[in-house]
């Protein structure tokens, strides 16, 4: 099992992430579970890892001259020569930082649609998929209900109207689930360290095949 992860810096604060996950077992997962759903659990990670990054970058950026940035770093490892590298490259032909010269504004680090829905076929053509299910539930729950508002007493048994009243309440709730999970995969996933870690450590678990 490997993971390769490119990071093209396209705009402050945004990166083109192109990632890959070679490995020698449970390839048939990929052949069988929709791209989308596995890009879920993977955009739970990746939530993680843009939080951490974000926050020490602007500290980094903060507390020390962008062309000192190793006074406000320790990397001692030989795993961070790559970082090193490309730090000694940046204050050497780049005076440091990426001059933007103010053509971008602020980024929003976990705004999945436009950071990523938009641009993924796979999830773009679930979240349209979604949308419109959600849709077709409500107006199947509010048309359950009228039939059974608007039936006469006497024209249907009580247990028929009971019966729509529950298929439309059970309509309605499920429609305000699929609302709730378009928009916390899709549109925006608030951030909690110690809760994320646990999903990140059960999402991983279940890509390697194992029960939890």
């Amino acid at each position: 099992m490997a993971l390769v992860v490119l990071c093209v810096p396209v705009s402050p604060g945004t990166s083109r992430l192109i990632w890959a996950f070679p490995r020698n077992f449970n390839i048939w997962v990929d052949k069988v579970v929709p791209r989308w759903i596995l890009h879920m659990g993977t955009n739970l990670i990746l939530d993680s890892d843009l939080c951490i990054l974000h926050d020490q970058g602007l500290k980094i950026k903060q507390a020390v001259d962008p062309a000192y940035w190793q006074k406000a770093c320790f990397l001692p490892t030989k795993s961070d020569a790559l970082v090193v590298g490309f730090r000694t490259w940046l204050n050497k032909y780049a005076g440091s930082e990426v001059d933007w010269s103010g053509k971008y504004g602020q980024i929003d680090t976990l705004g999945l649609y436009w950071t990523h829905v938009v641009n993924c076929p796979s999830c773009n053509r679930a979240y349209k998929i979604l949308k419109v299910l959600e849709t077709v539930l409500q107006v199947l729950a509010f048309g359950l209900m009228g039939i059974a508002v608007a039936t006469k007493q006497g024209m249907v048994s009580t247990n028929t109207r009971a019966g729509l009243v529950i298929l439309a309440t059970m309509s309605f709730a499920a429609s305000r689930w699929l609302a709730h999970l378009v928009y916390s995969n899709f549109h925006y996933h608030d951030y909690n360290q110690s809760l994320r870690e646990n999903e990140m450590i059960v999402i991983l678990l279940r890509q390697l095949g194992l029960q939890v």
